[in-house]
């Protein structure tokens, strides 16, 4: 019988952007979608550094209506991605270029 391997990391990374992706999806009824509410519920438990450390009350609309490529009001499993994608650009960002080499 084959041993089963244990999930890589980035496997388990997938998984976990899955769990958290369906933690908010459905409240509102659509377990496909994350509606406004389930958004700013996500973003402010999920992301709450960043969405405390916003001075704009606005930027989380302005970042749902981006993000909503199909304007329907929610946000999609690809929508939701793009979100993740976005922030880990600039996280990466921001370390590599606190770390200059000299």
């Amino acid at each position: 019988m084959a041993k089963m391997s244990s999930p890589t990391e980035t496997e388990r990374c997938i998984e976990s952007l899955i769990a958290v992706f369906q933690k908010y999806a459905g409240k509102d009824g659509n377990k496909s979608n994350l509606s406004k509410t389930e958004f700013l519920s996500f973003m402010n438990t999920e992301l709450a550094a960043f969405t405390k450390n916003q001075k704009d009350a606005g930027v989380l609309d302005r970042m749902m209506k981006r993000l909503d490529l199909n304007s329907d009001g929610q946000l999609d499993f690809q929508e939701f991605l793009n979100l993740i994608g976005g922030l880990a650009v600039a996280c990466r960002e921001s370390l590599t270029s606190s770390r200059k080499f000299i």
